[in-house]
């Protein structure tokens, strides 16, 4: 306690603390009122045996009422009541032995009633440690006199004082006060912590229920926010995926080159504006803490190819040269990892160069660290010559819808999401990343990873020079020809999907591939149709009136007909769940692709699906 006190203070008012607890504030109140109690009884017995002819008795309780005196008034300047406690316990311990064995030489009710006060003394205001020890050093003591007392060992060349009876009585009051005193003060301390308890226990009781109550609603907030994101995902890529799908179809009919350099500009609009929608849902699927990261085996070259395959046409038509370098040993191994999480990292970090890039060089490089056969470390790097970052902006760069600054996002637009995405995908696998830069010089950001290796063999890369190359980019954009769809001209495809505008891209697309699809404008329809006719795959739309797309599967997969229940379904949503995908499969759906998806990739599973069918 810092509090100053006067030193010609007597009050306990002024001692007492609401900083003390409940059993300190009684342990105080004892030791002031035990004090004052223990001063009468000393005068009150001075006085008694003064007139009784004894010697010893009146200089023992002269020097234990001084000490007394001494003891309160330093209790009431400075109240160490630890402290305090001791002394009295010790000059108790000593008094009580000095009358046992010198003054009285004899164990009376008062030498008993005088242990008993200062075991309950020592307990209550110490502690069980220093109660045990100041119990035995005071019946140890009074024993062992009682032992040589039984068997008349003890002597003493002194003559025993014996106070009269008035005296006892006075002790024996003076005992039974204080005895009571002590009682009295810890049962009422006992009594208030019980209740203290109590109304601690019903206000953290009201806590917990509101912090239930705050946990639900927080819950209940995180899936309103999940459905919201699912229907505006929904709602916004519906549209989108009319519009890149109707400008995929008008660039694959041959326009001409005025024609052409307007969809490729709406097209790349719309692609720009799925991006944005795209980064805004994983950047939620991350923050949530549902991302979960899959151990699939794959092949880094190849996936590297794939990633930088779109990423050097942008490079091309900006008139940046792009550089892609994958280690060589790296394409005879197989590796264990997530490539979804690898590409959104690495596309994000190439995009961003590009983006960042007025003229110059983009390189990408992949480069094995140690090869330890069982795991391997690689190296990843993204490095341009773009407008480069300031020193003091490095760490803001990675906060969310965060640039490097106003004129940046004025100047080259973007959510500022994509590093952010970048640094949480990475901090999630324990991994950092590193950044060097230097303004109007350029960036390079790089991060090192670590692989388990598979035992599989892995087909031979196209190599030139050594390091594995990027293809032509004309492979790209001949993903609906129709040489590739070359044997789809006799599949019958079902497409359940209530949207007209998507019933008529979905028409069209198929068309390019030379397949008329039947069309079910809700699931009940589509199974209807499953179950009176005959189909070699379906696509499944996933949001449908009457029946959504996941019943409608699991009534397919429930009919008797092998042929039927075993159709390959492929979904086909706009959603964002999260868990999207885990209830596809759930619900027996053989794939997914998700709106606006590329005809490239529809084309490859219908093919693959069939195929596997067959």
């Amino acid at each position: 306690m810092n509090r100053q006190i006067s030193f010609y203070n007597f009050s306990l008012s002024k001692i007492l603390s609401k900083d003390y607890s409940i059993l300190d504030s009684a342990r105080i109140r004892l030791l002031y009122y035990g004090l004052i109690i223990s001063m009468a009884t000393l005068a009150a017995v001075i006085g008694n045996i003064y007139f009784q002819g004894l010697s010893l008795l009146p200089i023992t309780d002269a020097v234990l009422l001084g000490s007394a005196l001494i003891l309160f008034k330093a209790f009431t300047y400075r109240p160490h009541w630890r402290l305090i406690s001791n002394i009295i316990l010790v000059i108790g311990t000593v008094v009580n032995v000095f009358d046992v064995y010198i003054a009285l030489q004899n164990v009376d009710a008062i030498s008993i009633e005088i242990i008993i006060m200062i075991v309950l003394f020592s307990f209550y205001m110490l502690g069980q440690r220093a109660g045990l020890i100041y119990s035995a050093l005071n019946v140890i003591p009074v024993v062992i006199f009682m032992v040589l007392q039984f068997s008349n060992s003890y002597g003493l060349n002194m003559k025993p004082e014996k106070p009269e009876q008035s005296t006892f009585i006075i002790c024996a009051l003076a005992s039974f006060l204080l005895i009571i005193f002590i009682h009295s003060q810890f049962y009422t301390a006992f009594l208030e912590s019980i209740r203290q308890l109590k109304q601690t226990s019903d206000e953290q009781a009201g806590l917990n229920q509101k912090y239930e109550i705050a946990i639900e609603k927080a819950e209940k907030s995180f899936e309103a926010k999940s459905e919201f994101l699912s229907t505006m995902s929904h709602e916004i890529r519906t549209p989108l995926n009319a519009v890149i799908g109707m400008s995929n179809l008008l660039i694959m009919g041959g326009p001409r080159p005025d024609q052409k350099e307007n969809l490729e500009v709406l097209k790349f609009s719309a692609g720009n504006l799925l991006s944005i929608v795209n980064d805004v849902l994983d950047f939620n699927k991350i923050e949530s803490g549902k991302l979960i990261f899959e151990n699939v085996r794959f092949n880094l070259v190849d996936l590297m190819l794939n990633i930088c395959g779109g990423q050097m046409i942008t490079a091309q038509d900006k008139g940046l040269q792009f550089n892609l370098d994958v280690d060589p040993e790296l394409g005879k191994k197989v590796l264990i990892g997530d490539p979804t999480r690898i590409t959104q990292v690495i596309f994000n970090l190439v995009s961003n160069a590009i983006k960042f890039t007025p003229s110059g060089n983009i390189w990408v490089k992949a480069s094995c660290l140690e090869d330890r056969h069982n795991n391997i470390t690689i190296n990843f790097s993204v490095r341009d010559t773009g407008i480069g970052i300031a020193k003091e902006n490095l760490d803001v760069i990675f906060e969310p819808f965060t640039q490097e600054s106003v004129s940046t996002t004025r100047q080259y637009g973007g959510t500022g999401l994509g590093l952010a995405i970048v640094k949480r995908l990475l901090e999630l696998q324990g991994l950092k990343i590193q950044v060097k830069s230097k303004l109007n010089v350029g960036s390079e950001f790089s991060f090192n990873m670590e692989f388990p290796v598979s035992t599989e063999k892995v087909a031979e890369v196209v190599q030139s020079n050594g390091n594995a190359m990027a293809q032509p980019v004309e492979e790209v954009q001949s993903a609906g020809g129709s040489g590739a769809a070359e044997n789809l001209g006799g599949l019958r495809v079902l497409v359940a999907e209530d949207n007209l505008v998507n019933v008529m891209l979905m028409k069209k697309l198929l068309s390019k591939w030379s397949i008329t699809p039947t069309i079910a404008e809700n699931g009940e329809r589509a199974v209807e149709l499953v179950q009176y006719g005959n189909f070699d795959i379906i696509l499944m739309d996933l949001q449908m009136p009457v029946m959504n797309g996941f019943d409608a599967t699991m009534e397919i997969r429930k009919m008797r007909d092998p042929k039927k229940s075993n159709i390959p379904i492929i979904a086909l949503t706009a959603s964002a769940l999260f868990d999207i995908k885990e209830k596809v499969y759930e619900s027996g759906m053989n794939d997914y692709v998700s709106k606006p998806f590329k005809p490239a990739e529809l084309l490859d599973k219908i093919q693959h699906l069939t195929v596997t069918a067959l």
